[in-house]
């Protein structure tokens, strides 16, 4: 059985009585991972790839171990279809940056949701406005869901590129991502999977996915911030250029011109987040120890009972999906009450609160609320930190009568 009060204590935070219901924004790190980062620095801190003294070649294999470790977490072909990036925002700059410029023509059109994080719309907006294409955005139902009749019409324009989030992070929203990749890839259309809140949750599989680029990051799986990974289909990379030059991505730099290096490092330049990366190795072991589907079934639980407590009190709107339709996230608002304020409340009963547009502004303005509160859950959260934040919430509403 699923132990989640051993698991908590794997985390020093918690040690004080912390409710943490924001990992939808950051993860907690166990100690694991912050024992790996602190012995890196304490026992081989050295630059990577670069020397061939002891300490470095440790660092170099601590590093290039965590990459192994991300091919098997979400079964790549291989681990030079495994790149390091700062984080989603990066991976999908990446991709918008090295492959759009290149394939994205005047008139082409992008495939957006309503659904996405900025981080998965602004970069297309960016390079439309560059290369002369044209974005469309799949709405929502009433139900938060993305409206699979529409999507299905914007295929039928034969887009170049079609990205879309794994899991929505304001609403918990879970996307037919099979489905979707499936219809995008017949309809002719590059795919791009936003995984941030996606791989930290459950089992992923990008070769049963068949997506071509699939991004997520390493401090919402239990890891450090400053660590993440684009996945892209080797071919494609490939053919790629870098996103960014210097050091460590040439193979051979001349007056003439440059060379870059093979895959994964051409897309690697300067030194890197080592200490982080290997954290992130650190939090995939933790994960795997854990079991993903022991994780998704452990969020289950706790998103069904909070969607039920949350529920049962007056003048609380639910926004998004029911639970069988969602991952650990619960967004919803208080009649008369402004979420920042609630957030203020229940900061008092030490329970973290998340309260704004998510950056997911559009999404807000589709819902008609300019902000919305937001609870979300991970491996570490109890049911009785949702009767907290559910004590808070009722605290807010006789403070503002």
């Amino acid at each position: 059985m699923y132990d989640v009060k051993a698991v908590r204590r794997d985390f020093p935070i918690f040690d004080n009585g912390l409710a943490y219901l924001d990992s939808a924004n950051t993860s907690q790190r166990p100690r694991q991972v912050t024992g790996a980062m602190m012995e890196y620095f304490e026992k081989f801190n050295s630059n990577i790839h670069r020397a061939a003294y002891h300490i470095a070649e440790e660092a170099t294999d601590r590093y290039e171990a965590t990459r192994e470790k991300i091919r098997a977490f979400i079964n790549a072909a291989s681990t030079k279809e495994i790149i390091y990036t700062r984080g989603t925002t990066e991976a999908i700059n990446l991709v918008a940056y090295s492959w759009g410029r290149a394939n994205v023509k005047p008139g082409d059109l992008i495939v957006l949701t309503i659904l996405d994080h900025h981080s998965n719309i602004v970069p297309w907006q960016i390079l439309a406005t560059a290369n002369g294409a044209n974005i469309e955005y799949v709405d929502i139902d009433d139900r938060g869901e993305l409206r699979q009749d529409q999507f299905r019409e914007l295929l039928e324009k034969q887009p170049k590129l079609v990205s879309f989030s794994h899991v929505s992070n304001a609403l918990g929203t879970i996307n037919p991502v099979h489905e979707m990749v499936a219809a995008a890839k017949a309809a002719g259309a590059t795919v791009l999977v936003d995984g941030a809140q996606g791989a930290p949750h459950q089992r992923v599989d990008v070769r049963d996915l068949g997506c071509d680029f699939y991004a997520f990051s390493g401090h919402k799986m239990l890891g450090p911030t400053g660590a993440g990974i684009l996945y892209g289909r080797r071919e494609l990379l490939e053919a790629m250029d870098p996103f960014l030059a210097g050091g460590d991505m040439i193979k051979t730099v001349r007056v003439e011109g440059t060379t870059y290096h093979d895959l994964p490092w051409k897309f690697e330049a300067g030194t890197q987040a080592i200490a982080e990366v290997i954290g992130l190795g650190a939090a995939v072991d933790y994960l795997d120890g854990l079991g993903m589907d022991n994780v998704l079934a452990h969020e289950r639980e706790v998103t069904d009972y909070a969607y039920e407590t949350l529920s049962d009190i007056e003048g609380l709107t639910l926004f998004g999906p029911p639970p069988s339709r969602r991952a650990g996230v619960i967004s919803f608002a208080l009649d008369g009450i402004h979420p920042h304020d609630l957030a203020t409340i229940a900061d008092r009963d030490q329970v973290c609160l998340r309260a704004g547009h998510h950056c997911a502004m559009p999404l807000m303005t589709r819902l008609g609320v300019p902000a919305t509160a937001r609870a979300s859950f991970y491996v570490y959260t109890l049911k009785d930190e949702v009767d907290r934040l559910a004590g808070s919430i009722k605290e807010a509403q006789r403070i503002f009568k």
